[in-house]
C-alpha cells in the first residue's frame, strides 16, 4: 500500500477518533446541561411547593385570628339599641357609628350598577377573591403603579372587622382579608353582601353607609338618589378625602364622570344618557350629620354611659343587640324645656352682649325687649374685650389653638389673628344654662337640658358642671335648725356678724345692704335670703350637722366643706344634686335617687330589667319638710322669688329658692311643685366672665326666668296639675292659744310686759330681688 494512502487513512482515522471523542464530549456536556436544568427545575419546584405549603400553613394558622362565621353573621345583624320616652317617643338610638341601615330593595338599581362597574366588575362570578384582579394589581405594583385589587367582599371584610382584619398594607393583613372575604361569601348571598357593604362604607363627615351619605351630601334619602348623585358617592370610595366633593369639587366631578364611563363599558348605562349626565355639575346640598340627635341628647348620653356598663356586665352589646330602653323623660316636658332654654337664654345673651358692649355700667333697662332692640346697635362684648387685655391674653394662652403650636411667637400671631380672636370671643362669651326636672315622688327625671346647643357645647351643665350654689343651699341650713327643734318664728337680729374661722382669721358676712338692726324671724331670714341671719343659724346648728343633712337630702357626690361659709353655698355642687335634694324637701323628707330608666327589653320583647319605684330614704322628718316648704312658699309669695307669681302669673302651690354667687358668676333657681321639682343654672363656662349688672346677674332675673317660663307652660298644658298642693303646716290650735293667753295673764299680774311675737315686717330685699317695677312679658 502506498505510503501516501496510509497517511490519508491515518488522517481519516484520527479525524474520526476526534469526531467520536467530540461527540462523546458533546453528549456528555449536553447530558450535564440537562441534568443541571432538571436539577434547577426540581429545586424550583421544591421551593414553590415549600412556599405553597408554607403559605397554606400560614393561612391555616391565620384562620383562628379571623372572625368566626357566627361573628360574621352577627355583625351583619347588628341592631342599635333604642331609647324611648315615658310616653313612647324615640329619644335616641345608640349606634356604634352614625349609620342608618337601609335594605337593598330600597336602594336604586343604578347605585348598585355604579358600585359594581367602579369597584368589582366580576363581583357575581368570584367567591370573595378575584384572582385575575389580584395578579394584575401585583403586576402593577411591581412596576411602580399601585392599583387596588380588593373585591367588594374584601372591602366589606375591612369595614365589618377593622380590628380583626386591620388596615395596614402588609401581607398578613391581605391574607386575613382574603380569608374573611371567603367566609363572608359562605355566610351571605351576593345581595346580602351588597346590602352590608352599602350600609357600612364610610363617607367622611360622620356619615357611614349610603343613607347617611345621601343625607350629608345631597340632603335626600338613599332611595331617592339620582344617577349623578350615585356616581359621585361611588366615586368617593376610591379615596373619600381625595375625591371629597365639598373640598375638591373638580376632582370629584372628574371621578364621577369616570364612574359613569365605566357603567357605559359594563353596559349598565347608554352612551346618549352618559353624554347628557357628564355635562351636569355636582349639585351638592351639604349638611353634616349628628351622631347623637334627638330632643334630649345630654340625657341620652347619660343613659348610654350607664347602659353600656349595665349591659356589658351581662354580656349585651348596646350597639348590636337591639335593646329597647324605656326612659323616665316625658317628651312633652322635654320639648317645653328645650324651647324655654332656647328662648330665655337668647334673650339673656342679648343682655350680656349689650351690657358688655357699652362703656357705661348704668343699667339700660329691666325689660328684656329693650336689650333685644339695642342688640342691633352694639358690638357684643366690645368693652369687655377692650377693658381686659391681660385676661384676653390668658384666654389665648389657655386655648386649644396655642396648645397645638410649638414655635415661639405663636401667641403674638394668635393675638393678631382676627379669626382666632373672633372664635375665642364667641366661645368665652356664650351664656350657658343647665335645666333638669324630676318627679319628687319617684325620682323620675322628666326633662333634662345640659346646654343651649349640644352641637356647640356638649358639656353637660346638669351633672358635669360643679358650681357654687349660692343661696339655693340655705334651705339645708334652716332644715338642720328645724330638725334641732328651732321654731320658724324664732327671733334673730339683723346685725353685723363676725365669725372666727378655724385658721384664726375672722369672717364678716354681709348682705347687699347694711344690717337694719331689726328683729326678724327664722322664716324671714330664708324668705328674704338674709346672709346675716343664715350665718347666725349656721353658728347655732354647726356645719357638721348641715353637711350631714345635705348629704342625706341628696348632695351625695360633691365635696361639702364643713365650714361656716358653707351656709352661703360656697362648696361647688351639680345642678342634679341640688334638684334631687329639693326633691327630698318636696317628698316630705324622703330622698329618692334620680331615676333615668324604668324598663329594658331585648329585641324580642323579653324583659331584662324592671325598675320598680324605690322606697324613699328618710333624710329628715316630715314636720321639718312641711315647715321648710311653707318657708320656701314665702320666698315665691313675698320674697326673692316672687317673680314666679308677678312675672309668670303662676298661682299654683309652689315653693322655691333663688341663688346668686359672688360677682354675679352663677345664677340659680329651684322651684318645687308636689308633682315636679325643676331647677336651672345660668352662667358662663369660664367663671371669669360674668353678667355685668347686679340686676341681670341675680338668679331672680336669669335662672328664675327659665324655670318660671317652664312651669307656666307645664301648668297651662296640664302636664302637671294646677290643683295639686303641699300639706299645710300645723298652726297653733286652741290649747296653744289658751296657754299663751294664760302666760300673758300671769305676766300682767306680776306687772311684767306681755310677750310680744317677733315683728314680721317686710324688709327691703336687696340680696337678690330689688325689682319693684312692672316687668315686660316674657
Amino acid at each position: 500500500m502506498p505510503k501516501s494512502f496510509r497517511t490519508i487513512l491515518r488522517g481519516l482515522f484520527l479525524k474520526l477518533s476526534y469526531s467520536l471523542e467530540g461527540f462523546r464530549r458533546l453528549r456528555a456536556a449536553r447530558s450535564g446541561w440537562r441534568l443541571w436544568t432538571w436539577r434547577c427545575l426540581a429545586a424550583g419546584s421544591g421551593l414553590a411547593l415549600a412556599g405553597t405549603v408554607a403559605l397554606v400553613g400560614y393561612t391555616v394558622l391565620l384562620i383562628p385570628f379571623t372572625p368566626a362565621i357566627a361573628d360574621i353573621r352577627k355583625a351583619r345583624l347588628e341592631q342599635p339599641s333604642v331609647l324611648l320616652s315615658a310616653d313612647g317617643r324615640e329619644l335616641a338610638t345608640f349606634k356604634r357609628l352614625n349609620r342608618e341601615w337601609v335594605p337593598l330593595g330600597q336602594v336604586p338599581r343604578h347605585v348598585v350598577d355604579a358600585l359594581i362597574a367602579a369597584e368589582d366588575r366580576r363581583f357575581y362570578s368570584h367567591h370573595g377573591i378575584d384572582f385575575r384582579r389580584t395578579l394584575a394589581a401585583a403586576g402593577y405594583t411591581l412596576i411602580g403603579k399601585r392599583q387596588g385589587g380588593s373585591t367588594i367582599t374584601q372591602q366589606l371584610a375591612r369595614n365589618l372587622f377593622p380590628d380583626e382584619v386591620g388596615r395596614a398594607p402588609t401581607f398578613t393583613r391581605k391574607l386575613k382579608e382574603a380569608i374573611t372575604a371567603i367566609k363572608l361569601e359562605y355566610a351571605y348571598s351576593k345581595s346580602q353582601i351588597l346590602e352590608s357593604y352599602l350600609n357600612t362604607v364610610p363617607f367622611l363627615y360622620n356619615a357611614n353607609g349610603i343613607e347617611m351619605a345621601a343625607r350629608t351630601y345631597f340632603n335626600t334619602s338613599a332611595s331617592r338618589l339620582g344617577l349623578n348623585e350615585a356616581a359621585t358617592l361611588v366615586g368617593m370610595l376610591k379615596g373619600t378625602a381625595y375625591y371629597n366633593p365639598v373640598l375638591n369639587p373638580e376632582r370629584a366631578l372628574e371621578r364621577r364622570n369616570l364612574v359613569l364611563a365605566q357603567m357605559v363599558a359594563e353596559g349598565s348605562l347608554g352612551r346618549e344618557r352618559y353624554d347628557e349626565l357628564r355635562q351636569r355639575p355636582i349639585d351638592l346640598d351639604f349638611e353634616p350629620q349628628k351622631l347623637l340627635t334627638g330632643p334630649a341628647p345630654h340625657f341620652a348620653e347619660q343613659v348610654r354611659r350607664w347602659l353600656a356598663d349595665w349591659a356589658g356586665r351581662r354580656g349585651y352589646d348596646i350597639y348590636a343587640d337591639g335593646l329597647i330602653v324605656h326612659a323616665t323623660v316625658d317628651s312633652r316636658l322635654q320639648r317645653l324645656a328645650n324651647q324655654v332654654v332656647e328662648r330665655q337664654l337668647d334673650a339673656l345673651q342679648a343682655v350680656a352682649e349689650v351690657e358688655w358692649g357699652m362703656p357705661s355700667e348704668r343699667l339700660l333697662s329691666k325689660r328684656l325687649s329693650d336689650y333685644a332692640q339695642a342688640r342691633r346697635r352694639v358690638s357684643p362684648f366690645r368693652h369687655f374685650w377692650q377693658a381686659n387685655p391681660q385676661l384676653i391674653e390668658t384666654f389665648a394662652r389657655e386655648s386649644r389653638e396655642l396648645s397645638r403650636q410649638k414655635i415661639p411667637g405663636d401667641l403674638d400671631r394668635l393675638l393678631a389673628d382676627d379669626g382666632f380672636l373672633a372664635g375665642l370671643r364667641e366661645r368665652k362669651t356664650r351664656l350657658e344654662a343647665g335645666f333638669v326636672a324630676l318627679d319628687p315622688r319617684s325620682g323620675a327625671i322628666r326633662a333634662w337640658v345640659g346646654s343651649r346647643d349640644f352641637d356647640k357645647d356638649n358639656f353637660d351643665h346638669v351633672v358635669q358642671a360643679r358650681r357654687q350654689p349660692g343661696s339655693t343651699f340655705k334651705p339645708f341650713v334652716y332644715a338642720a335648725a328645724l330638725e334641732e327643734g328651732m321654731p320658724s318664728d324664732r327671733p334673730f337680729v339683723d346685725q353685723a356678724v363676725v365669725i372666727r374661722m378655724p385658721d384664726g382669721t375672722t369672717w364678716r358676712p354681709g348682705d347687699m345692704e347694711a344690717p337694719s338692726g331689726e328683729t326678724m324671724t327664722l322664716e324671714d331670714g330664708l324668705v328674704y335670703s338674709k346672709n346675716t341671719i343664715t350665718v347666725q343659724v349656721m353658728d347655732q346648728v354647726g356645719p357638721d350637722k348641715v353637711v350631714r343633712l345635705a348629704r342625706q337630702a341628696g348632695v351625695r357626690e360633691s365635696a361639702l366643706d364643713p365650714v361656716p361659709s358653707l351656709a352661703l353655698g360656697t362648696s361647688p355642687v351639680t345642678l342634679l344634686e341640688m334638684v334631687a335634694a329639693y326633691g327630698t324637701i318636696a317628698g316630705l323628707g324622703d330622698y329618692t335617687a334620680p331615676r333615668l330608666v324604668t324598663r329594658i327589653t331585648d329585641r324580642h320583647g323579653r324583659v331584662l330589667l324592671e325598675s320598680r319605684q324605690p322606697e324613699g330614704q328618710r333624710a329628715f322628718s316630715r314636720d321639718t319638710a312641711v315647715q321648710l316648704i311653707d318657708m320656701l312658699r314665702g320666698v315665691v309669695d313675698r320674697g326673692t322669688g316672687r317673680g314666679v307669681r308677678q312675672r309668670f302669673g303662676i298661682a299654683a302651690d309652689v315653693a322655691g329658692k333663688t341663688g346668686t354667687t359672688q360677682n354675679n358668676t352663677d345664677g340659680w333657681f329651684i322651684l318645687m311643685h308636689p308633682q315636679l321639682v325643676a331647677g336651672a343654672w345660668v352662667g358662663f363656662n369660664d367663671p371669669r366672665v360674668r353678667m355685668r349688672s347686679d340686676y341681670w346677674g341675680q338668679g331672680a332675673h336669669n335662672a328664675l326666668y327659665v324655670v318660671g317660663d317652664f312651669y307656666r307652660q307645664a301648668l297651662a298644658s296640664r302636664a302637671i296639675s294646677p290643683a295639686a298642693a303641699f300639706p299645710a303646716p300645723e298652726r297653733a290650735g286652741p290649747l296653744e292659744a289658751t296657754i299663751d293667753r294664760a302666760g300673758n295673764w300671769i305676766r300682767e299680774i306680776l306687772g311684767l310686759e306681755k310677750a310680744a311675737p317677733p315683728q314680721r315686717r317686710r324688709p327691703t330685699p336687696k340680696d337678690e330681688e330689688r325689682d319693684r317695677e312692672p316687668a315686660d312679658s316674657p
